[in-house]
C-alpha cells in the first residue's frame, strides 16, 4: 500500500482547520488533522515543504516506522508544530489502515472496553445563575458531567466566557487581526470560584459532577489554596491549575489538596508527562491526538499513565477539526484507563458540510457508527468555500499591565 500523494489543505468554516489527506496507490486515502491554533499556516508549511517529500513511495501499512522516521530522523525532536505534523499523518495512517482491514480504528487497537464515551459539557455564564442555568440545560440532556466557568467579578473579559459579540470567533479578533488582550486577577478569581460550586453543589446535589479549568492562571501555592477551598464541591477534576512547562508545581499543589489535577493539553509527547504521572502528582492527563503525536504518540501516553493510576481526559476545544474528535472516540472506546471526554462540540452546521463523521451524542455519551478506519470524510470543494482567516487566541495581563498566562 504505496503513498502515491499527499495533500494539505486549510480552511476556515468557522475555524481555521488543517487537514492532511494521504492517499495510496490503490486509491485508498486516510485523513488527518494537523490544526495548530493560531499558527495554522506553520504546521501547513512544514507538512507541504517538509514532510510531504518524505512520505511518498513508503508503505503506509508501517506505521510505527513512519512515527518514529519523522521523530527521530528529523533530529529536531517534540514541539508543536512537529508533533501536530506527525500526529496528523498517523491519524492519516491509521484511518488507512482501517480502510484497508474494512475495521474501525479502535477495533484494531485492541476492541471495546466499554459500549461510549462518556462526556463532560461546557457552562458559562456572566453570573452564577447564568451558568448554572446552562449547565441545567446539560444535565436535562443527560450529561452526567458538567465543567463551569463564570465571568468573575470586576474583571472585563473571563477565560471561557464569551460576550454575545464573541460567539462568532472571529469576532474577537481585532480589526487587524491580532491577539485580544484580557484582563486578569488572581485575587478577584480565588475569592469568587468557591461561591461559584457552592451554589452548583446546593442546586445539583451530589449527582452531577462538576469541573473547572483555571488555564494556568495560578501559582503552584495558588492553586492549592484553591484545590483545598474547592474539597467540599468533590470536583471530579481542576484543570490546568498552574503553567504547565514545571512538572513538579502539580506535586506542589498535591501537598495540600486532595482535589484531582489534570493537567496536559499543551503537552506534546509522553517525555512532558513523564514526571507527573510518574509521581503520581496529577489524576487525569490531557494530551490531544492532534498535538502529541496522534494515536500512536497518544497510546503510548496513555498505557504508561495506566501503570500509575492515571486517567485519561483527552482535550476536546472547537480548535480540533471532526477528524481530531473521532481520533479521540476510537482512542476512548479501547482505552483501558478512560476517565472522560472534554466535549464542547463535534461541528457546526458551516462546519459539517466540510466533515462528515461517524459519531453522535446520547444521554451524555458519545457513539460511534461502526465505519472503517476513523469514519470522517472531507469535502473539498467544500473546503475550498472557506478560505484561511487569520486568527489568534487571546493574551491575558494583569490589572498593571504584566503580561500573564492566558
Amino acid at each position: 500500500m504505496k503513498i502515491q500523494d499527499v495533500k494539505v489543505f486549510v480552511a476556515s468554516p468557522g475555524r481555521n482547520f488543517v487537514t492532511l489527506k494521504i492517499i495510496t496507490e490503490e486509491g485508498l486515502y486516510g485523513l488527518g488533522d494537523a490544526t495548530v491554533n493560531g499558527r495554522e499556516l506553520a504546521v501547513a508549511a512544514y507538512l507541504k515543504d517538509h514532510v510531504a517529500p518524505c512520505l511518498i513511495g513508503k508503505d503506509a501499512h508501517n506505521i510505527e516506522d513512519i512515527w518514529q522516521y519523522l521523530y527521530r530522523g528529523v533530529y529536531w525532536r517534540k514541539g508543536p508544530i512537529n508533533m501536530a505534523a506527525i500526529g496528523a499523518v498517523d491519524m492519516a495512517l491509521w484511518d488507512l489502515k482501517g480502510k484497508a482491514a474494512g475495521l474501525p480504528v479502535y477495533q484494531l487497537l485492541g476492541g471495546r472496553s466499554r459500549k461510549g464515551v462518556t462526556l463532560y459539557a461546557h457552562a458559562q455564564g456572566a453570573t452564577i445563575e447564568e451558568t448554572l442555568g446552562a449547565a441545567q440545560v446539560w444535565i436535562d440532556k443527560g450529561f452526567k458531567a458538567v465543567r463551569l466557568q463564570c465571568a468573575i467579578p470586576g474583571l472585563e473579559g473571563t477565560y471561557g466566557v464569551k460576550t454575545k459579540e464573541q460567539k462568532d470567533y472571529f469576532a474577537m479578533q481585532s480589526k487587524r487581526y491580532l491577539p485580544p488582550e484580557e484582563p486578569w486577577s488572581t485575587a478577584k478569581y480565588l475569592n469568587f470560584i468557591p461561591d461559584l460550586f457552592k451554589a452548583a453543589r446546593e442546586r445539583f446535589g451530589d449527582s452531577v459532577e462538576l469541573l473547572h479549568d483555571v488555564h494556568h492562571r495560578l501559582t503552584p501555592i495558588e492553586a492549592a489554596r484553591l484545590g483545598k477551598a474547592l474539597e467540599p464541591y468533590h470536583l471530579f477534576f481542576l484543570e490546568d491549575a498552574v503553567a504547565a512547562e514545571n512538572q513538579e508545581s502539580c506535586a506542589v499543589i498535591r501537598q495540600h489538596t486532595t482535589t484531582p489535577l489534570a493537567i496536559g493539553e499543551i503537552y506534546n509527547t509522553i517525555w512532558d508527562c513523564k514526571g507527573m504521572i510518574e509521581n503520581q502528582s496529577i489524576d487525569y492527563i490531557r494530551v490531544a491526538a492532534t498535538h502529541a503525536g496522534g494515536i500512536s504518540g497518544v497510546r503510548r501516553i496513555a498505557d504508561y499513565a495506566g501503570l500509575f493510576h492515571v486517567r485519561t481526559a483527552f482535550h476536546g476545544p472547537p480548535d480540533i477539526s471532526p477528524i481530531g474528535h473521532a481520533a479521540h472516540m476510537h482512542l476512548g472506546l479501547w482505552v483501558p484507563n478512560f476517565g472522560i471526554q472534554e466535549f464542547v462540540r463535534f461541528g457546526t452546521e458551516v462546519s459539517d458540510r466540510v466533515f462528515s463523521y461517524p459519531m453522535r451524542v446520547e444521554d451524555g455519551m458519545a457513539l460511534l457508527e461502526d465505519k472503517p478506519g476513523l469514519g470522517v470524510d472531507f469535502n473539498e470543494d467544500e473546503a475550498d468555500l472557506h478560505p484561511y482567516k487569520r486568527s489568534y487566541l487571546p493574551v491575558s495581563r494583569l490589572e498593571d499591565g504584566t503580561l500573564w498566562n492566558w
